[in-house]
C-alpha cells in the first residue's frame, strides 16, 4: 500500500513542481534576479536522476531491512491520527541526525556535498540530492521500525517530508510569520545553504525547525542591515563544474589528504571521519573554528572603533 501511495505522490507532485519552477523562472526574469543558470539547472536534474536511480535500486533492500527489524518491534501499533503524527515527528527527527552527520563527518559530507555545491538557490536545487545517500539512509529509520511502525509507512512519510524540503529551496518566499517557529521555511533553508561563516552547518531540519532549536543548530536569517548578504555554494568549490567533479571531488580531496607524507594513522582517520575542514596543521578550519574566529574578530570591532 505504501508503494501505491508513493506512486500517487509522484503523479500529484510532478505537475506541481513544473508549475512552481515555471513560476519561479518567470518571476526571476521579471525581477532580474538571475535565480537560474542553464548549466546549473541541468546539473540539478542530472543529479536528481542519478540519486533517484540509486533510490530505486535501494528501495527493495531498505524495505527488506526495515521489515526485518520491524519483526522484532517492541509495540503492536495501530493506524490512527497519533500514529501518523508520531511517525512524522520520528522520521523528521532521525532525518535531522542523518543530515547533521552529513555536515559533521567528512566521509558523509563527501556524499552530501553536491547538494550544497550550487551557487544558485531555487526549487531545482532541491532535486540536487546526494547520489550515494540511499545506500545508508534506511539505517537511521531502523529504530522507528523497532518501535513498531510499518516499514512502508516510514518510507511514505519520508517521501512526504522530501516534498516539503524541495519547496523550501527558493528566494521568492520571504519570512512566514508564526510558521517560522515550528516548520523549516525557505528563510531557514536559505541559511542552511549559505557559505557565510555565521550560517555554516545551521538549520538541519527537513519539516520541523524544532530539532535545530533543541540541539543547538538553529540560526535565523538576518536582514542585510545586521549581516552580510547570503552567498550560496561551498566555501571551497570544486575545481571543475562537471557532473563527475560535483559528485566525487570531495572523495578525491579525502584521498589526497590521507596520502599526505609524515602524518600519523590517527590523523589519516581524522581526515576521513573528522569534521569537514579539519586539518592536522591548522591550514584549514572547521565551521566551528571559522565561527569562533569571526566572533573573536567581531568582539574586537567596538574597541577598534
Amino acid at each position: 500500500m505504501g508503494t501505491l501511495y508513493e506512486q500517487l505522490l509522484v503523479l500529484i507532485t510532478t505537475p506541481l513542481y513544473v508549475l512552481i519552477i515555471g513560476a519561479e523562472i518567470i518571476l526571476s526574469n521579471i525581477h532580474h534576479t538571475r535565480s537560474y543558470h542553464l548549466r546549473e539547472t541541468v546539473h540539478n536534474f542530472c543529479l536528481s536522476i542519478f540519486s533517484g536511480g540509486m533510490d530505486v535500486v535501494m528501495r527493495g533492500i531498505s524495505l527488506a531491512m526495515l521489515t526485518f527489524f520491524f519483526s522484532y518491534g517492541f509495540f503492536p501499533l495501530t493506524h490512527s491520527f497519533f500514529y501518523w503524527l508520531a511517525l512524522l515527528l520520528l522520521v523528521d527527527l532521525m532525518h535531522y541526525w542523518l543530515h547533521r552527520l552529513g555536515h559533521s563527518c567528512r566521509l558523509f559530507w563527501a556524499v552530501h556535498v553536491n547538494h550544497h555545491s550550487s551557487v544558485y538557490f531555487n526549487f531545482t536545487v532541491g532535486f540536487r540530492a546526494g547520489v550515494l545517500e540511499p545506500l545508508y539512509r534506511f539505517a537511521f529509520f531502523i529504530p522507528i521500525a523497532l518501535l513498531g511502525f510499518q516499514p512502508a509507512d516510514i518510507l511514505l512519510v519520508y517521501s512526504i517530508g522530501e516534498i516539503w524540503a524541495i519547496l523550501t529551496h527558493t528566494e521568492k518566499v520571504r519570512k512566514l510569520g508564526w510558521l517560522e517557529s515550528i516548520f523549516v521555511t525557505p528563510s531557514h533553508h536559505r541559511v542552511h545553504h549559505a557559505s557565510n561563516v555565521k550560517y555554516l552547518d545551521r538549520n538541519m531540519g527537513t519539516v520541523f525547525i524544532l530539532w535545530d532549536k533543541l540541539f543547538g543548530t538553529f540560526q535565523e536569517e538576518l536582514p542585510a542591515t545586521q549581516y552580510e548578504a547570503i552567498r550560496y555554494g561551498l566555501t571551497t568549490p570544486p575545481a571543475k563544474e562537471t557532473i563527475p567533479a560535483i559528485i566525487f571531488h570531495e572523495w578525491g580531496a579525502i584521498w589526497k589528504d590521507v596520502r599526505r607524507p609524515g602524518i600519523t594513522w590517527k590523523q589519516k582517520l581524522q581526515y576521513v571521519f573528522g569534521p569537514p575542514g579539519w586539518s592536522h596543521d591548522g591550514s584549514r578550519k572547521t565551521s566551528n573554528e571559522l565561527r569562533r574566529n569571526q566572533e573573536r574578530a567581531d568582539a574586537l570591532l567596538p574597541e577598534a572603533t
